[in-house]
């Protein structure tokens, strides 16, 4: 009886990784209507996105939740800081955070202020707590920067002062501690309106713009080293203003301007440094759109096309990329799905071992065993990636039941 329904477990699993890979799904509309320049950030079961531009040209402060099983949306408490746009967002914890941008629609109108402020979001109480300014740049503000989180600690890279005053700058900051310590510079030199996602507990990014070109650099960078390390160009248009996304072993680049509106879907394999085109994205072409992950499904939309702001949302589903089968590596594990115990097998010399669950946040790091302790861990979906000096050789994913 065990083999059957073993058997009846996998054959479900199959065909649920085989029926829909690579497509995108039309989901309900931003409740917040028409919007751009708008951020997101996900924690467990739902998304949320806060902030940005409304069609009357009015610059937002507010939180909307998304529940993806319901496909519904949900009003939450709004930022107590000031209205922004092209602000950074990011999850660490099961705590969310929102930051920096700017105040007004265009950095010319009266009264235009960058912001240095962050805030942190509480699920649970729906409320938000002041947390350590950015003390970037004398504590002035920046805005069109970008962020990514990496265990306990988020990123942030370059980012717009003015006109013709761009940062290649890279900060650190601690959540654990509330504090912010600047790290290497970005290496691809100063911009703005970057991308970036996470990776195994490594974060990269590029792209982007100075004003006078936009770029196709891609970029890896290792916390634990303090290091950047150039990877594979976007075999594709250059672009600013793209939506960048992880799902388990794989990272995403969707959408953005080269000058006109773009509408792509690229997919990154750091185990191989290559890119691979993906289906594009379900809506209209657009720039400065957001991307949310629940439940290993990018939830993507908002933005601005040809034809002005939009609210339109798509979901992704990328299992074409992450299934059971996936062999590409030498990395092998049995049994796959598991309840307690992983057996782990190389092909090449592997030093470490990192788990990662659907968010991209690392969960259990060690030195390279073959038997590997998952007891303690919730029933899910997760990765398993191998290293040698600091570089990938192999992943695989594993169902906790």
């Amino acid at each position: 009886m065990k083999k059957i329904v073993l058997a009846l477990f996998i054959g479900i699993i199959g065909t649920s990784f085989g029926q829909i890979e690579n497509t995108w799904t039309k989901m309900s509309d931003f409740s917040g209507l028409k919007r751009e320049r708008a951020v997101a950030f996900s924690i467990g079961d739902y998304g949320y996105i806060g902030t940005g531009i409304d069609t009357a040209e009015v610059v937002y402060n507010d939180l909307w939740k998304y529940d993806a099983t319901l496909d519904a949306w949900s009003q939450v408490a709004s930022l107590p800081g000031s209205v922004r746009r092209n602000a950074i967002a990011f999850s660490i914890n099961d705590k969310g955070y929102i930051g920096t941008g700017i105040n007004t629609v265009t950095a010319t109108e009266v009264g235009a202020s960058k912001l240095a402020d962050l805030w942190e979001y509480d699920p649970i109480l729906n409320s938000w707590i002041a947390k350590a300014n950015f003390p970037g740049f004398g504590g002035i503000g920046v805005y069109f920067t970008t962020a990514f989180s990496a265990g306990d600690k988020a990123y942030l890279v370059g980012g717009k002062l003015g006109p013709n005053n761009y940062s290649n700058q890279t900060w650190e900051y601690d959540s654990t501690n509330d504090f912010w310590t600047q790290k290497s510079n970005f290496p691809g030199g100063v911009r703005y309106q970057l991308s970036s996602f996470t990776l195994n507990g490594k974060g990269y990014a590029g792209l982007g713009t100075d004003q006078d070109y936009y770029r196709k650099d891609w970029w890896e960078y290792k916390p634990s080293l303090d290091q950047w390390v150039e990877r594979a160009n976007l075999p594709s248009s250059e672009r600013a203003n793209a939506t960048t996304f992880s799902i388990g072993s794989r990272g995403f680049v969707c959408m953005g301007t080269n000058g006109g509106s773009l509408g792509d879907l690229w997919e990154y394999n750091e185990g191989s440094n290559s890119w691979n085109i993906r289906a594009s994205y379900g809506g209209s072409a657009r720039k400065g759109a957001i991307a949310m992950i629940i439940n290993n499904r990018a939830y993507v939309g908002t933005g601005k096309g040809t034809s002005g702001k939009k609210a339109s949302m798509h979901e992704y589903n990328p299992y074409y990329t992450v299934g059971v089968n996936e062999l590409e590596n030498a990395i092998s594990i049995y049994p796959n799905p598991t309840t307690d115990v992983i057996n782990v097998n190389s092909s090449a010399p592997v030093e470490e071992l990192t788990l990662t669950n659907m968010h991209g946040q690392v969960v259990l790091s060690e030195a390279y065993t073959k038997t590997l302790n998952v007891n303690g861990l919730s029933a899910g979906v997760y990765y398993l990636t191998g290293q040698s000096n600091g570089s990938t050789i192999g992943s695989q994913k594993i169902i906790i039941q």
